[in-house]
């Protein structure tokens, strides 16, 4: 007896519960539901429930971030900021979560969910830590974007011990954790164009995001260039970044994130390890640089180089099969033919999949197959690519404005001078492409700087056209707002 034949004649009468019998009907319309509007739903009726908890992968996505219960309030959670009696500073600062995660176990629901979604809540690393080991979750991609009360470096040891080399075979569950960056704005929700299915290809993202909407801000790494997180002005300064390096190497074909290593030649992981004159490239930098350190998480995505339209190391391109011959007894994840060694070549792409658990759907650029194997068809043009770099690896040789930058190749540095005969003299004495004229603008390229700076007809000033308002192409913003009688003097700043 089907499913259907079991039901109620109710549902022949009821139009909501007839379309929502149907369980890929069910299954699309979910996601876009707060989990406590499904479980209300479930309460409507015992039709509705029984639909609710016998249709399989409905609870296979949780998203916590709007549940009112889940929203941590200091003020209530300890009296004077201390913990009371016995609690300890994980109960105070999880205590919501957990207690939301013991009621879902007691539904017989949490051993269900393979996306969870935190981002903004209070997550300690100590939950992080039960939800990689217990084995009574079964998550399998996690978001703690933007979180609150964590310890980074608790975490991190966290994730190194879950990929250690003696780790149990299967383990970690978690495949993919989504940490760097941002939290999205707001819930989706449908547009008249309809809700993307999971197809073989991943096709256009079709839900806003409150005014920040998902199809006018450009995908992150394969569209949008520059800068990826909030690394200059943000709550992670460059030196913070340092620690996450060594993490992403441990959990390199374990778990994957929404960062990825860069691939510069000047670290040890790299394509270009070794073709590029490293002493050329440190004797022609800043002075007041720090070294480069042998790993470094890529902060910035970049197009062809300005001069060879390319990278010592590469494009990394979607789909691509790694340089290196795979290892012929290599496990495959279960998930989407999923290899272990793409992990941690391509990012997570935001926000976590809506209608799939795949680690591919995760990473899967819009518009390219999810099987990766198909894009090798795909002409130069229609490849999802880019080039991830570190903040260090093109320092001086990266413009802020229109996201131009030279290699290594073509370009050594601002301070190149000769040490050896190696090296063109001519090469070696270039002057320097990417200057700071602006303090507000950065390093900018000669075309931008170009475009920006202005010299007042007036007073013989400096001025920035895109900083300075109030300011036109012939005078600046003081001279444009006080007229000829209010000219100012350039010795005076």
């Amino acid at each position: 007896m089907t499913q259907s034949a079991s039901l109620s004649t109710e549902i022949r009468h009821n139009a909501l519960l007839q379309l929502l019998a149907n369980s890929l009907v069910l299954n699309h319309t979910t996601p876009y539901l707060t989990s406590y509007d499904v479980l209300n739903l479930a309460a409507t009726s015992r039709t509705f429930r029984y639909i609710v908890y016998s249709t399989p992968h409905i609870f296979s996505r949780l998203d916590l971030t709007t549940v009112r219960k889940a929203q941590y309030i200091e003020e209530k959670s300890s009296r004077g900021g201390e913990p009371e009696g016995e609690q300890t500073e994980d109960d105070v600062y999880s205590g919501q979560l957990r207690r939301i995660f013991t009621s879902l176990r007691c539904l017989d629901i949490l051993r269900h969910v393979q996306v969870l979604c935190l981002d903004g809540l209070s997550v300690t690393s100590e939950l992080v830590h039960e939800i990689l080991t217990d084995p009574t979750y079964s998550v399998k991609i996690l978001s703690i974007r933007d979180v609150v009360n964590m310890n980074e470096g608790k975490l991190r040891a966290a994730l190194q011990y879950a990929c250690r080399p003696s780790r149990p075979e299967g383990t970690p569950r978690l495949k993919g954790l989504y940490v760097f960056g941002p939290k999205d704005s707001a819930r989706p929700y449908l547009t008249s164009s309809g809700a993307s299915t999971p197809t073989s290809t991943c096709s256009s993202i079709s839900w806003h995001a409150g005014t920040g909407a998902a199809d006018q801000e450009p995908e992150a790494w394969y569209t949008k260039r520059g800068a990826q997180f909030p690394v200059l002005g943000g709550s992670r300064t460059i030196s913070e970044w340092a620690p996450w390096a060594s993490t992403l190497m441990a959990c390199y074909s374990s778990i994957a994130f929404d960062a990825i290593l860069c691939t510069g030649p000047r670290h040890i992981n790299s394509r270009a390890w070794g073709t590029v004159n490293i002493e050329a490239l440190n004797a022609a930098k800043n002075p007041a640089s720090a070294d480069v350190p042998i790993h470094a998480v890529a902060t910035h995505s970049l197009g062809g180089c300005a001069g060879c339209g390319s990278a010592p190391e590469g494009w990394t391109i979607w789909g691509e099969e790694p340089p290196a011959e795979r290892d012929p007894h290599e496990r495959r994840a279960s998930e989407g033919g999923t290899m272990t060694s793409d992990i941690g070549r391509f990012p997570l792409l935001a926000p976590p999949p809506l209608h799939s658990v795949s680690l591919k759907a995760a990473m899967c650029p819009t518009g390219q197959s999810v099987y990766t194997r198909l894009s090798q068809f795909r002409s130069k043009d229609e490849q999802a690519r880019f080039i991830p770099r570190c903040y260090d690896c093109i320092r001086d040789r990266y413009c802020t404005g229109c996201n131009k930058w030279w290699c290594e190749t073509c370009y050594v540095g601002p301070w190149a001078s000769v040490h050896d005969g190696e090296a063109s003299r001519a090469k070696m004495t270039d002057a320097a492409r990417i200057t700071k004229s602006c303090w507000e603008c950065g390093m900018n390229c000669r075309d931008c700087i170009n475009d920006t700076q202005r010299i007042c007809a007036r007073c013989g000033g400096g001025y920035c056209l895109s900083h300075n308002e109030g300011s036109n192409h012939t005078t600046c913003d003081w001279c444009s707002a006080r007229g000829r009688a209010g000219v100012r003097h350039p010795e005076l700043y």
